[in-house]
């Protein structure tokens, strides 16, 4: 499949139409095989929650998390559920559901896996998870295969054993390639991957600090207790903040398109578009 170019642009279009909604920071997996639980993620707080046909579930399970995902999501939802499938036959059973909000694809390698499984999901937002070399190099190609693909993200437990990473700083190079690419698709900022360690929230808050300053946005987790740590780790601190209402009121009262602060810091359109977007991010501390 070659890929749409045309796709950011309609993106973009699409998405000044919609209403705004709260900035998603915290994503959650859930088993499939275990409705419990999954009725007790939709109340954790979390912005989303994912429910898992894959990687969580033990493959003579698959046919029951599925039976039981479609059971659960045959009504709406408090919140956005995604569900990470496994295989495309999961998902003709899943897309009329009024509780399904979107899907996410693992293990797509090439753009034209993209093809076939938007024809599946009838226009159901798609999140592809690249999951190995060959799939961060097609990142772009990826991202722009179709208009309805929605966001990218990394499966780094996958991604490590494939490149036989042994330290965290082997990862920075193809978490940078997604975020830029998705950044050149008009997508959201992509999530960073699971902390998998539910124990170490330290290095869960140091590590989203990290993402946050590669141009990550959010994270999944796999633990309600990870998700406290991540919404502070990703929201702007009160300095930030009052950092941002000062170049956004000067901007306000400027009639050039760059100036310089009080305090010799040179402004222009790009910082200002910045300052805003920490301000928009800001609203959910109210």
């Amino acid at each position: 499949m070659t890929p749409d170019h045309t796709a950011p642009a309609r993106r973009t279009a699409t998405a000044a139409a919609q209403p705004a909604r709260p900035t998603p920071l915290t994503w959650l997996y859930a088993p499939g095989d275990r409705p419990e639980i999954v009725r007790k993620a939709l109340g954790s707080g979390a912005d989303v929650v994912i429910v898992d046909l894959e990687d969580a579930v033990a493959p003579d399970r698959r046919a029951y998390a599925l039976d039981a995902t479609a059971e659960l999501l045959a009504d709406p939802q408090p919140v956005p559920v995604h569900v990470r499938v496994h295989a495309p036959r999961d998902i003709p059973p899943l897309v009329s559901l009024p509780g399904l909000v979107a899907l996410r694809v693992p293990k797509v390698t090439h753009p034209t896996d993209i093809g076939r499984i938007a024809e599946l999901s009838q226009g159901l937002p798609l999140y592809p998870l690249l999951e190995n070399a060959l799939a961060v190099e097609h990142a772009y190609a990826i991202a722009t295969a179709h208009p309805s693909v929605h966001g990218i993200a990394l499966g780094e437990a996958d991604l490590r054993a494939d490149l036989g990473v042994r330290d965290d700083r082997g990862l920075d190079w193809p978490r940078s390639r997604i975020v830029v690419a998705a950044r050149a698709a008009a997508l959201p900022p992509p999530v960073q991957s699971v902390h998998p360690d539910v124990r170490d929230l330290d290095g869960l808050a140091a590590d989203c600090a990290r993402g946050r300053a590669m141009g990550f946005l959010g994270r999944a987790a796999i633990h309600p207790r990870q998700l406290p740590v991540i919404e502070r780790a990703y929201l702007p601190s009160p300095d930030e903040i009052a950092d941002a209402e000062k170049i956004v009121k000067a901007a306000e009262a400027s009639a050039d398109g760059a100036f310089l602060l009080p305090d010799g810091r040179f402004v222009d359109a790009a910082v200002v578009t910045d300052a805003r977007r920490v301000l928009a991010l800001a609203a959910r501390r109210a």
